[in-house]
């Protein structure tokens, strides 16, 4: 019930962008102390920001802002993602907050794991998990996204060779495939799918509507899609005629 009820705080907050306290206890149906306590923990997580009696959005290019984003699908993406990750593996994980999602659910499971990532944020996240083993990958930081990015970046990732790769996407394109927003986050995140034997794609349906600005990955490359049950008719077929393993949460 509680984790319901956040979720429709996180809902509420998105939509409204700046929310009093009092209108958040009312459409919840709990009293101000539940409320309060709610916001306590969803401002502890980056979720959202509590502020003289309201509640308001993250900053929206903070990596926090993209989790409060459809945060329930992306929840069951990271626990469907999680169930394709076997104890004592060794994943790369993409920046990307359904894929942060994933580093904490492993975290939860307490699966045995190590995680190699270019994305500080999930690094910090996971280290509390002393089930999880971390390789960070160095390089020119972006601080608004928290990853490391350049040259450097993809030397380092010729040292690695893994099974599964969980990517995240900014966009995508019928006919060119999943598309990027940075070039430099897209380079590095290229480079990660040459070390790996599967390429995983972890989006909310909303993703799929339009392109973003630079090709990521094309079709053929892509072994599995994880996304929610609102992803459209033409765009399951699009997947499933490239035989992707898709699978709608």
């Amino acid at each position: 019930m509680a984790h319901e009820r956040r979720e429709q705080i996180i809902q509420i907050v998105n939509q409204q962008r700046k929310v009093a306290v009092t209108e958040l206890a009312r459409a919840t149906g709990v009293s101000l102390v539940t409320i309060r306590k709610d916001l306590t923990e969803l401002e502890a997580e980056g979720l959202l920001i509590r502020q003289h009696g309201v509640a308001m959005i993250n900053n929206p290019n903070d990596l926090n802002y993209r989790l409060a984003q459809h945060h329930a699908q992306k929840t069951r993406i990271a626990r469907a993602a999680a169930e394709l990750v076997a104890d004592k593996s060794t994943i790369m994980i993409e920046s990307g907050s359904a894929c942060a999602l994933l580093a904490e659910t492993l975290g939860q499971q307490e699966k045995h794991v190590t995680i190699v990532t270019n994305s500080t944020y999930i690094a910090n996240l996971a280290a509390s998990y002393p089930n999880l083993t971390l390789f960070v990958l160095g390089g020119q930081y972006q601080p608004e996204s928290q990853v490391t990015v350049g040259a450097l970046t993809k030397q380092l990732l010729q040292s690695f060779h893994v099974e599964q790769l969980f990517v995240g996407t900014d966009g995508f394109d019928p006919a060119a495939g999943f598309t990027g927003a940075d070039i430099q986050r897209t380079e590095v995140v290229q480079e990660m799918a040459h070390r790996a034997e599967q390429l995983i794609v972890l989006t909310d349906a909303s993703k799929f509507k339009r392109p973003s600005l630079i090709h990521q990955f094309s079709l053929p490359d892509v072994s599995t899609v994880i996304t929610d049950d609102s992803v459209t008719a033409g765009v399951m077929m699009v997947l499933r005629h490239f035989k992707i393993n898709l699978l709608m949460v």
